[in-house]
């Protein structure tokens, strides 16, 4: 496996740069690679450089308006809908981050639903910043088709990820961020691009028969995560990222993956929380205190902390990046000069 280490901004001007040679504003293509990278350094790969051969595609072809502008409508004192416009969801993701911490404060509790939107990336990262904020955040996205509901062959679920974050005073935040299907399609996506396997257990094929090929798994369904449970839960999260919002249904929704077909149109629910109105002061210590339990049981640990020292890795060392993601990336900018 060939490749370097990159220091994180260089690979965000690149990935900004294939943006933008690909039909999209700078600020959405700052958005999209600020997004990617974090996700790339995190180790949630699927989410990251993976992606951009696939976004440039959607850009170029229309099917995401690069140059979108999102816009936030103030529905109740407490609630409001952002439409990303058809446009890529981080530049409305970023949107929601900046405003909805301030109604909370207000209000003690906010809400956005999404609209109109686009793949959500790494969910962890946008809840996080809301707990950067010192507040508690929670988001929900439902997206194409890849899960069936139990029982069923077809899919009609999409992998429908949910993510929390809840702020430590002086401490990285907690953070939750996983898909509910066995394992999010964006695995499945870099092992088909890498030509590998996948475990068992991961995906069925389009006949609804188990598979460890990743290109098949990618035409068949996902495995949900503890089975029917982890169907309830999809059957929840596309509830609220979807049918409260009038986003397109996972099954309405067109693919990620490639740049063929009408914009996928799906949406996310956001639902931001002021610690302080429900608890007071008290809610944080109870909440250190529930931590620091975690923290000091032997063996345990909190979700999420393995970012932390990935994150430490990349400042110092920079991120690895295998040759072929890179040329791949440098290859969207030279196309674009003909």
């Amino acid at each position: 496996m060939s490749g370097r280490n990159y220091a994180p901004q260089e690979l965000i001007e690149l990935v900004t740069g294939a943006l933008i040679a690909s039909n999209t504003s700078p600020e959405n293509a700052g958005a999209v690679a600020r997004a990617l990278i974090a996700a790339e350094i995190d180790g949630q790969k699927g989410h990251g450089l993976s992606r951009v051969a696939a976004y440039a595609a959607q850009a170029r072809a229309g099917k995401v308006d690069g140059h979108a502008v999102p816009r936030m409508n103030r529905t109740r004192s407490a609630s409001v809908m952002i439409d990303a416009a058809h446009g890529f969801a981080y530049p409305a993701f970023e949107l929601a981050t900046r405003e909805l911490p301030g109604i909370a404060r207000k209000t003690g509790i906010a809400a956005a639903g999404f609209t109109r939107s686009h793949h959500a990336g790494a969910l962890g990262l946008v809840v996080e910043r809301i707990a950067g904020a010192g507040m508690i955040g929670l988001m929900v996205s439902n997206s194409p088709h890849a899960m069936a509901a139990w029982g069923g062959k077809r899919g009609l679920l999409g992998t429908n990820p949910i993510a929390f974050a809840a702020p430590r005073a002086g401490k990285p935040p907690i953070v939750v961020d996983l898909a509910l299907s066995e394992v999010a399609r964006g695995k499945i996506m870099t092992a088909a691009q890498k030509g590998k396997p996948i475990p068992e257990g991961w995906a069925m094929d389009a006949d609804g028969h188990p598979t460890t090929d990743a290109a098949a798994a990618l035409t068949g369904t996902l495995v949900p995560i503890g089975g029917p449970k982890g169907a309830a839960l999809g059957l929840m999260v596309e509830i609220l990222s979807a049918a409260l919002t009038g986003a397109n249904l996972a099954f309405q929704a067109s693919s990620f993956f490639n740049a063929e077909g009408a914009p996928p149109g799906i949406g996310q629910f956001m639902l931001v929380i002021d610690p302080t109105a429900f608890g007071g002061d008290a809610a944080a210590e109870r909440l250190e205190q529930l931590a620091g339990a975690i923290e000091g049981e032997e063996g345990a640990r909190l979700p999420g902390t393995s970012r932390l020292a990935l994150r430490e890795a990349a400042a110092r060392d920079g991120v690895f990046v295998e040759d072929a993601a890179v040329d791949r990336t440098i290859a969207i900018i030279s196309s674009s000069r003909g």
